[in-house]
């Protein structure tokens, strides 16, 4: 039996050997015991006391603390992850946008939404009076009033239509046109990627109508109704399927303009 001084107490184990066979001796007035268990020397009182065990509550809170200290430093790591991402991006708008490489994190994020802004500016600028589409859905009506030289008198009227493309577009536009009853002289679509934008010219002649100013806008506003339920069934989100997730866009639908009948 070996002993080992510790704070005044020698440790040991006592119990059945593994090998002892039955009637062997048993240590320690005969008990006989299948589990081992420690004592320890007490030098102050002069006697052999079970050492100290952890209670369930120790062992607990010692686990705890493991998945406590687990938990941070995997929350560490994704934060490290997450910085380096950021850092990398803000790197990518440095090379992007001149003149920043001695601007803070704001500062130069500050230069970048202003360029932007700069950039869409000078794109609808140059767009201007080009049948593109955009990312918004919008119908716009207009009103125009002509009259030629040989005195023929025309009232004409300028819709825009633009929206997701989709294959029952080009037959709902054809319904709703045609339930206006008005003469259509000119029709222009162009697309891009899924969006479509779809230009219409109608046109009445007669005294009565060019004199008309509330009869003109209630055509205009006709107009207007019959393609914005167009555009609403065109935004209306599909049924949801695991293979359509995309969001559908924003509806922005114009009022007519009728600046020329005042």
């Amino acid at each position: 039996m070996a002993l080992h001084a510790c704070d005044g107490k020698f440790p040991f184990s006592y119990g059945r050997n593994c090998c002892d066979g039955p009637g062997s001796g048993d240590h320690f007035g005969g008990e006989s015991s299948s589990v081992s268990r420690s004592l320890v020397l007490d030098n102050e009182r002069g006697g052999l006391v079970k050492a100290p065990t952890a209670s369930r509550s120790e062992k607990k809170a010692g686990v705890s603390k493991e998945k406590a200290l687990a938990a941070l430093r995997s929350h560490s790591e994704a934060e490290r992850r997450r910085r380096e991402r950021i850092n990398s991006h803000l790197a990518t708008l440095r090379g992007l946008v001149p003149r920043t490489d001695k601007m803070d994190k704001a500062t130069l994020l500050a230069e970048v939404i202003s360029q932007v802004k700069e950039l869409k500016k000078k794109a609808a600028e140059a767009s201007r009076g080009l049948l593109i589409p955009t990312d918004s859905d919008e119908v716009v009506v207009s009103v125009e009033q002509c009259d030629d030289a040989l005195g023929n008198r025309s009232v004409h009227f300028r819709a825009t239509i633009c929206c997701e493309h989709h294959p029952q577009l080009f037959t709902d536009l054809r319904r709703a046109v045609g339930s206006l009853q008005l003469k259509v002289t000119k029709t222009e679509v162009s697309t891009l990627e899924n969006r479509l934008k779809n230009a219409f010219v109608f046109s009445s002649c007669g005294e009565e109508l060019w004199r008309d100013v509330n009869a003109q806008r209630a055509l205009a506003g006709s107009i207007h109704r019959a393609l914005s339920s167009v555009s609403a069934k065109a935004s209306d989100p599909p049924e949801y399927s695991p293979m359509s997730t995309v969001p559908s866009k924003k509806r922005r639908h114009s009022v007519y303009d009728s600046s020329s009948l005042s």
